[in-house]
């Protein structure tokens, strides 16, 4: 595999100049004319020439076939925009390797200014198929200019809004840092994925945190996650010894005053709690859990 950082350090400010047009037009043209390339570089033909023909190469940009002329950005190219935005304003001074790799992201492993260590997702929703990304995503409804990248940036949009209003409010999920277009910087989380903690202390505890994130996602903010499983929740041993699960993947968040909202919460819950039931041996009444994450009774179970 060929490391992102890598390809980064190997651009110039030519090169980003080429990258920058092609944003540009993202959501005007399939491929951008040679001729606007020109235009809105301002290169000298040999240099664009030698940028074009190096970014063909690493794959940062892709060139029609035929008569007509033209390129597009790559999501690598994307990558390397989004790497220089956030080194430019101080979020990032590092990036290491590649963490995981999920259905619709690449986690990275980074490193602040301050050499506080950081995860640095990059939303791919294009990995999945395009038509499933626009029938379960209201936000991509309606614009057919959205293509995979422009995507990625919306999902990136949403993901870095909910955890500000989440952290403001002491929700456990990661601190957010930073975010530019696809691409979400937050705090570190070293904690193991639910699926894959077993012999819990106290499973209860580790419920009940996962509700309370929940319930100040409705109450507080008036946000469903929406897409909630044992997959995208990270068990944190804090430093009291306490397991402490923080929920990550919020992109496909609803509003509480969607139409779909009810059900997906209830969904959540109830895959949640039949997870515990299931891995745990934990028994809990699904309806009152439901009641408490609505804020109608005062405590879980």
């Amino acid at each position: 595999m060929v490391k992102l950082a890598y390809i980064y350090k190997q651009l110039n400010n030519r090169d980003f100049k080429v990258l920058l047009v092609l944003e540009k037009y993202l959501t005007k043209y399939e491929y951008v004319p040679v001729e606007i390339i020109e235009k809105e570089a301002r290169l000298p033909p040999q240099h664009l020439a030698l940028s074009l023909s190096k970014l063909s190469k690493l794959k940062l940009i892709q060139r029609r076939l035929g008569s007509l002329t033209g390129y597009r950005i790559t999501y690598l190219g994307y990558d390397c925009l989004a790497i220089r935005s956030l080194v430019q304003r101080g979020v990032l001074a590092a990036l290491g390797d590649r963490m995981g790799v999920g259905k619709e992201s690449d986690v990275y492993v980074g490193l602040t200014p301050t050499e506080e260590k950081v995860i640095v997702k990059f939303l791919r929703i294009g990995r999945t198929s395009f038509r499933q990304t626009r029938r379960v995503r209201s936000w991509a409804e309606g614009k057919p200019e959205y293509g995979w990248l422009m995507q990625s940036r919306v999902a990136a949009e949403r993901e870095y809004k909910a955890l500000e209003l989440l952290y403001k409010v002491k929700a456990k999920v990661p601190k957010p840092y930073g975010r530019s277009r696809h691409v979400v910087v937050t705090s570190y989380v070293e904690g193991v994925e639910l699926y894959r903690y077993d012999n819990p202390r106290n499973p209860h505890h580790m419920l009940k945190t996962i509700l309370d994130t929940l319930r100040k996602a409705y109450l507080d903010v008036g946000i469903v996650h929406g897409d909630l499983s044992e997959y995208n929740v990270l068990v944190v041993i804090s430093d009291e010894g306490l397991e402490d699960p923080y929920i990550i993947d919020w992109p496909q968040y609803v509003y509480r005053e969607d139409p779909q909202s009810e059900y997906l919460l209830k969904r959540d819950v109830e895959y949640i709690v039949k997870f515990f039931k299931r891995k745990y041996r934990l028994e809990v009444d699904l309806e009152r859990a439901l009641r408490y994450v609505r804020g109608e009774v005062d405590e879980p179970f």
